[in-house]
């Protein structure tokens, strides 16, 4: 029987994951200032594996108080510090939500993963898997445990189907099927491109109660 998710009495946690590149941390630069316009509380979590290059590209966005953005070196294989032993990004989540007075939300990226990544049901609320057209139509078909699993599997980089060949619609298409009914959306963060979407379905399914 799969593990039931934990109630959140605080700040919801949503992870978000997916291969190197794929754009989880253009997804972060595109939700961010979304959420704050839209009123929410919010902070973040980036995961490394020996730098903290994703916190600094955050904080020096200028997107959100840099204070409200930290880093975890998991020194090892990016799944474990979301999956196996998510000990050290709870610990920053919870770090965050004592400094900050009625934190609503903290979106924690994992580091660089393959298809195989999954976030353990301790650490977070709710997870996307971010795949991107340019790594192949055939990704859906490859019925990794981030494309089955997620709570939202998103597909970004639209744009760049017509340029690598790929089949948007058919990729869709075997999204939606192999997902068995959970939500697919359609993202380019080079442009925003669907993010509202995305931000919409956040508030519907985890923010609702906030």
């Amino acid at each position: 029987m799969a593990k039931p998710k934990a109630i959140s009495t605080g700040a919801a946690r949503v992870g978000i994951g997916g291969p190197v590149g794929s754009g989880k941390t253009a997804l972060l630069e595109q939700m961010i200032p979304r959420l704050i316009a839209r009123g929410r509380n919010i902070a973040v979590v980036t995961n490394d594996l020996v730098t903290k290059e994703d916190a600094e590209r955050i904080r020096r966005s200028g997107l959100i108080a840099p204070e409200r953005v930290l880093a975890v070196e998991t020194g090892a294989c990016p799944h474990t510090a979301i999956r196996e032993d998510p000990t050290l990004n709870i610990q920053a989540a919870d770090d965050l939500e004592a400094k900050f007075t009625n934190l609503e939300l903290v979106l924690i990226e994992s580091g660089g993963d393959n298809l195989a990544s999954t976030f353990s049901l301790d650490l977070v609320d709710f997870w996307m898997f971010v795949i991107d057209v340019a790594g192949g139509d055939d990704i859906p078909r490859k019925r990794g445990l981030g494309i089955l699993q997620s709570d939202l599997l998103i597909i970004n980089k639209t744009d760049l189907a017509p340029h690598v060949r790929v089949d948007l619609p058919r990729m869709v298409a075997e999204a939606n099927e192999v997902r068995r009914g959970k939500p697919v959306m359609l993202t380019n963060c080079a442009t925003g491109a669907g993010v509202d979407e995305v931000i919409d379905h956040l508030s519907s399914t985890v923010l609702f109660d906030r």
